[in-house]
């Protein structure tokens, strides 16, 4: 589908520069700008490529000076950045809105559907389940007995719902998600043997969650696995039973949290984490790669490091650490000295 530079200055409330017939069908860096393509720039790093640019659109900021001929038609808007986000948005709604429901998909009798739906090849809804409005259920996606899928969620392909699952409005699960697998609960017997714990609660999704690629999230033993509204979790993440993670919390790949934790609101918290079962993380905590959190923490700071430690503190140590060798070698020549002055005192 084609636009004109019109038609997008009138969705951004911008205002055209150069050819306003000017037609694009797809987007592309504006390094690797061809005919056709719209680009943008707001990073002032990347001012030079405007005028080599092959793009047949721009988007620029208002106070953007060009200081050599710029053969793009430009369109000036407040933030170039927000409005070309604003633009992907637009184009991503249109591309992925599919509807119907494929003949190969199946869906209970005892379901509860509502309106605008889009059911892939073997999407699967249980019995009991509840599916909004303007849902999305790729091919092979499962959702399991009693769950619930609110409004305008997408689950992409191969996404597993397991029994009463909840998962709220406006949420997006990509492929390979599973939601309500059993939390790793086994009690060691006395002849050596783990004894199964059945896992009976489930997991609560609220509003405007994404949840990333091969992310799994098991249920409760008793009560809910709660996610609360806003959080992003990345791909590869592994969150055990009993876990909450606070609003509007985002975590990297290949963190993993065990049983009973929770996390607070608006923490950040980077790849391959390990977070220990039964401990509080404080609201707004930022945590650095590869740490380790062995306890709770009471209050919102800067971590790093395994065990984790104030981030200030753990530069610190880093640099000693690289000192290592050197300070190594100095010991080494002091205790020389000194057996060299023992033997001096001893004459």
């Amino acid at each position: 589908m084609k636009f004109t530079a019109t038609q997008i200055a009138e969705l951004l409330s911008g205002k055209v520069e150069g050819n306003p017939n000017a037609e694009v069908w797809n987007v592309a860096k504006i390094e690797e700008g061809a005919p056709g393509m719209l680009s943008f720039l707001a990073n002032p790093k990347y001012t030079h490529y405007i005028y080599e640019t092959r793009s047949s659109v721009v988007i620029v900021n208002d106070d953007f000076e060009a200081t050599a001929p710029v053969q793009a038609t430009l369109i000036r808007v407040s933030d170039a950045y927000a409005s070309f986000a604003k633009l992907l948005a637009f184009y991503d709604q249109m591309t992925q809105n599919k509807q119907g429901v494929s003949s190969l998909a199946f869906v209970s009798s005892t379901a509860q559907c509502g309106e605008n739906l889009y059911l892939g090849e073997f999407a699967f809804v249980g019995e009991n389940a509840k599916i909004g409005n303007n849902v999305k259920l790729y091919p092979q996606v499962y959702v399991g007995d009693g769950c619930i899928v609110g409004d305008n969620t997408v689950l992409y392909p191969g996404v597993k719902l397991y029994r009463n699952t909840v998962v709220g409005n406006n949420c997006i699960l990509h492929a390979g998600v599973v939601i309500g697998a059993d939390g790793f609960g086994f009690a060691p017997q006395p002849d050596g043997h783990y004894e199964k714990i059945p896992q009976v609660g489930n997991v609560v999704i609220e509003d405007n969650v994404e949840i990333g690629a091969n992310t799994t999230i098991d249920r409760a033993t008793m009560g809910s696995t709660r996610i609360h509204k806003g959080v992003k979790l990345d791909n590869l993440i592994m969150l055990a039973h009993n876990t909450e993670v606070g609003e509007n919390t985002a975590m990297a790949a290949q963190t993993g949290v065990s049983g009973s934790t929770h996390i607070g609101k608006n923490c950040v918290i980077a790849g391959q984490c390990g977070f220990v079962g039964h401990i509080n993380v404080a609201d707004g905590t930022k945590i650095g790669a590869q740490s380790g959190i062995l306890g709770n923490i009471k209050k919102a700071d800067e971590l790093m490091g395994s065990p984790t430690q104030p981030l200030r503190q753990y530069l610190k140590s880093m640099a000693h650490i690289r000192r290592l060798d050197e300070m190594s070698k100095t010991i080494d020549e002091l205790k020389k000295q000194i057996e060299t002055l023992k033997s001096d005192s001893k004459l």
